[in-house]
């Protein structure tokens, strides 16, 4: 099999302030260069060439007059105008144009101009209710929007509710905090992103009816869903050199494992090979993801997964394409990987139970430290080679789940204790909840149906990000439902 990757040109980019810098690396577009994966082993076939996203352009409008009377000071928007400047640098990838002011230019002409962008900053300076058709125009077309609105901006607050129920893609912000609009900014970036991402989809996918439509997906966020044969998987996988496999075996596995039980050396070499394998064929798609319904088979997809949540990217189990595409909106907007989990409810101590055979050892995101883990084999077969991260207790955890490509659940909580039972996959630890019977009862909230994986599955983060989530939605147009919360 010809390989071409090693001879491709990708553009360079700039590590992000306001997140991971691998993860900034592999998506935000800076100057020309290569994109350098800095866990390479010098020989890799596949080094320094992961894909990158182009700079998200971020049309900018003010909304009002200034001077006078109920209206923001004149200096203001030149100061605002700085500020977002100091943003997009510190963001990285993000582009702020426009700036037009409304009045005096016409909302028809500068939503033509909108249009051609990526997504739209609304800065609303003063007005009234006599505002909203003019606002209208510009959320018109179609585009993730922010709406920052200042305290003594004027009423027109009081109408910004009428976007929501016309199901616009709106985040209405009303805040004296400017930096609020750091992480906001941020939150439309992943929608952007997500518009640009393909999905490397192994096998026959699991996961709701509409998240398995690759037309669904595309028309609802954008993103492409890449059928792949898993023989062409395990071509590229025989054609990777075993020393360059051994290297990479060694550089992240097996001199970084606090303990290695059942696996043998080989069977973890074997892991690394399909681990290159896998990002060969994710470069040449330029994949942001992959999900794979043959990750149990041999090789394993274990190892493979953990290493490309650990930089920032996905790699999901079992063909589960609700949970990939939840893992990508919180890698792109929160800079965080996610934990596949199988739970299991114990209202004895208002808790839910999660594990799984793969974990990512960056929890924290692709700056943070490793977590500490052991290489076990996979607790279903007795085999291969899987992930059995510690996890730390008292760590804050959002437990989520995208379902039916409109609605998110979430489950708030905290770490509470840690196992190793037999009876469960390697990775094991307790979350707190709300209230565990309610949970139980209620257990996908009656947001959707389907096969057990599709039923069961969710997926964790390190973080509180209830608030988060609800912005994200409001940008994305999904809503959030808490599992387990008030009824």
């Amino acid at each position: 099999m010809t390989d071409p990757i090693n001879r491709r040109n990708f553009l360079k980019i700039t590590a992000t302030a306001a997140g991971g810098t691998v993860l900034a690396a592999h998506l935000a577009a800076g100057t020309s260069g290569a994109a350098e994966d800095p866990t390479s082993v010098p020989g890799s076939p596949t080094r320094d060439v992961w894909p990158t996203f182009p700079p998200v352009k971020i049309h900018k409008v003010f909304i009002g007059r200034t001077g006078g009377y109920m209206a923001r000071p004149t200096e203001e928007k030149a100061k605002l105008e700085k500020y977002l400047d100091e943003l997009g640098k510190k963001l990285g990838g993000v582009e702020f144009i426009g700036g037009e002011t409304i009045p005096p230019d016409g909302a028809h002409e500068v939503a033509a101009k909108v249009a051609k962008a990526d997504g739209l900053l609304v800065i609303y300076l003063s007005g009234h209710g006599g505002d909203t058709p003019v606002l209208g125009k510009l959320f018109d077309t179609g585009l993730p929007a922010v709406l920052f609105f200042q305290p003594f901006g004027g009423h027109g607050w009081m109408y910004f509710q009428d976007w929501r129920k016309q199901g616009k893609k709106v985040l209405v912000m009303s805040t004296s905090d400017w930096s609020d609009l750091d992480r906001t900014i941020a939150l439309m970036r992943a929608a952007i992103w997500m518009k640009q991402t393909r999905i490397l989809c192994i096998g026959g996918l699991n996961g709701t009816a509409a998240a398995r439509d690759g037309g669904q997906v595309r028309k609802k966020l954008g993103a492409e869903l890449v059928p792949v044969d898993n023989k062409k998987v395990l071509e590229v996988f025989q054609s990777i050199d075993p020393k360059a496999a051994e290297a990479e075996a060694e550089q992240y596995w097996l001199t970084q494992a606090k303990q290695i039980v059942e696996p043998k050396r080989p069977e973890i070499i074997d892991s690394a090979r399909y681990y290159l394998a896998v990002k060969a064929l994710m470069i040449r798609e330029k994949a942001q993801a992959i999900t794979s319904s043959h990750c149990m088979g041999n090789p394993r997809g274990c190892l493979t997964f953990s290493k490309l949540n650990d930089l920032g990217l996905v790699g999901a189990c079992e063909g589960d394409i609700d949970s990939t595409l939840t893992m990508l909106m919180f890698a792109y907007a929160f800079r965080i990987p996610g934990f596949i989990s199988d739970p299991v409810i114990d209202t004895s101590k208002n808790a839910m139970i999660h594990f799984h055979c793969t974990s990512a050892t960056k929890m924290d995101g692709p700056d943070g430290k490793r977590l500490p883990f052991i290489l076990r084999n996979q607790t279903d077969t007795g085999g291969g080679v899987a992930v059995q991260a510690e996890n730390r207790i008292g760590q804050p955890v959002t437990c989520a789940k995208l379902v039916n490509l409109d609605t998110m659940l979430i489950c708030p909580g905290k770490i509470i204790e840690t196992s190793t039972s037999p009876l469960a996959c390697r990775t094991q630890f307790t979350q707190s909840v709300r209230d565990a019977r309610r949970l139980l009862l209620n257990w996908s909230a009656g947001a959707f149906e389907g096969c057990i994986m599709t039923m069961l599955h969710r997926v964790v983060f390190y973080g509180d990000y209830a608030k988060g989530v609800q912005e994200l939605g409001d940008l994305m147009g999904f809503k959030v439902v808490e599992e387990g919360g008030p009824a």
